[in-house]
């Protein structure tokens, strides 16, 4: 059997990188736990095949088992997360390649857009940090609901909200992507300890990425917060803790897009004059949910931030909701609804006419999309009928 001559220094930074030790990697490979470790420390050398069905577990290609020293592994927008004040744990596998699917997809609809007519919008990096808090929301919702303006009214409620705010940011040129798994990978989740979403603020087709394995209860807030990126013209990685008295960051620019998206989402001179003082917070709360169309631990956050309840009050309450919290990453259901959203919307249907008309292949449309050739056409059709 021939060995392959790999470094064993490579085996422990891809294991460690793909957050797998020797046991994880010795049941996924059906190989002797004692010989796996054998590879760790170098002592012995797996086959040939072995360390090629290695590779694959790992995630990086079989050449990287044979250099000397890691790939740097720069990310093209900044990590802005950390916790508690301090930098968070570095980002894993699953969302570096995830981040490289959306490049992949940013780089083809980018050239896209420049040929059509590739105008810039006008309300990216339209404020700075300096810039008070409640301009940049009332911009924002001057954008996204244009003249028609926003009756909360007509939402019937928070997960209405949501959607309709991912919708119109669409309709206001800002690509919303939403996914709990990498590609369509259901094998592959994303960690929403890791990261709740990411901004790539550009001119012409500013992203925002929703990491859909969070709680919608919670999506709601990245959404706004993501959101403040774009008219701040700061791309990031952004991990809002919201159960923190201090949202998990010291940053400034992290901050200052909390302020922001609280401001958007729960007004503070609104919210104020409707928090009744003669009535129980928990009643208050329930009554601004429905007022404002947020879930409760958002209202509950706005009453903490705003000095209306106690930080021991809204620990109490934030451990309570986030328990009732049910896992729902949106990647169930029906295949062809779940696709735009995963996708984004108007990337998805930019891809799917290019794909009908011919002026796109099927499997190249499939690789933007994360498909087969064969869904294409079944989407058009459903999309016809719709």
């Amino acid at each position: 059997m021939t060995k392959a001559l790999i470094n064993s220094d490579m085996i422990v930074w891809a294991a460690d990188r793909a957050d797998m030790n020797a046991e994880t990697l010795s049941q996924k490979l059906k190989v002797d736990l004692d010989r796996v470790i054998s590879w760790f420390d170098g002592t012995d050398q797996p086959s040939f095949a072995q360390a090629q069905k290695l590779a694959k577990c790992l995630h990086i290609p079989f050449g990287f088992l044979y250099l000397k020293k890691p790939p740097p592994e720069d990310l093209p927008i900044p990590d802005l997360r950390t916790v508690g004040g301090d930098l968070a744990t570095k980002l894993d596998h699953n969302f570096r390649d995830l981040l490289k699917d959306v490049m992949f997809k940013r780089d083809w609809y980018r050239d896209f857009c420049m040929e059509i007519d590739g105008d810039e919008l006008p309300f990216v990096s339209s404020f700075d940090l300096t810039a008070d808090s409640r301009n940049v929301a009332d911009d924002m919702k001057r954008v996204l609901f244009r003249d028609e303006g926003l009756d909360l009214r007509a939402v019937a409620n928070w997960e209405a909200y949501l959607t309709l705010l991912m919708k119109k940011s669409e309709d206001a040129g800002i690509w919303v992507m939403r996914n709990g798994v990498v590609g369509s990978n259901t094998s592959r989740g994303l960690s929403v300890s890791q990261f709740r979403g990411f901004a790539i603020s550009d001119k012409v087709i500013p992203l925002i990425f929703i990491n859909g394995a969070d709680a919608k209860a919670a999506q709601i807030f990245t959404l706004a917060h993501e959101l403040a990126h774009i008219w701040l013209g700061e791309s990031g990685v952004s991990n809002v803790q919201i159960g923190d008295s201090d949202y998990g960051t010291h940053r400034a620019l992290e901050r200052k897009c909390n302020q922001i998206a609280a401001e958007f989402l729960v007004p503070t001179d609104q919210f104020k004059a409707r928090w009744v003082e003669k009535i129980p917070a928990g009643s208050n709360i329930d009554l601004n949910t429905r007022r404002f169309k947020v879930s409760r631990i958002v209202i509950a956050r706005r009453a903490y931030d705003l000095g209306l309840i106690s930080e021991d009050d809204y620990k109490r309450y934030y451990a309570i909701e986030s328990k009732k919290w049910e896992e729902d990453n949106g990647s169930g259901g029906d295949f062809y609804k779940t696709l735009p959203v995963r996708n984004g919307g108007r990337f998805t249907n930019s891809v799917v006419n290019e794909a009908v008309s011919g002026r796109l292949l099927l499997r190249q449309a499939a690789a933007l999309l994360n498909t087969q050739p064969g869904s294409i056409m079944k989407f058009h059709s459903r999309r016809q009928a719709a």
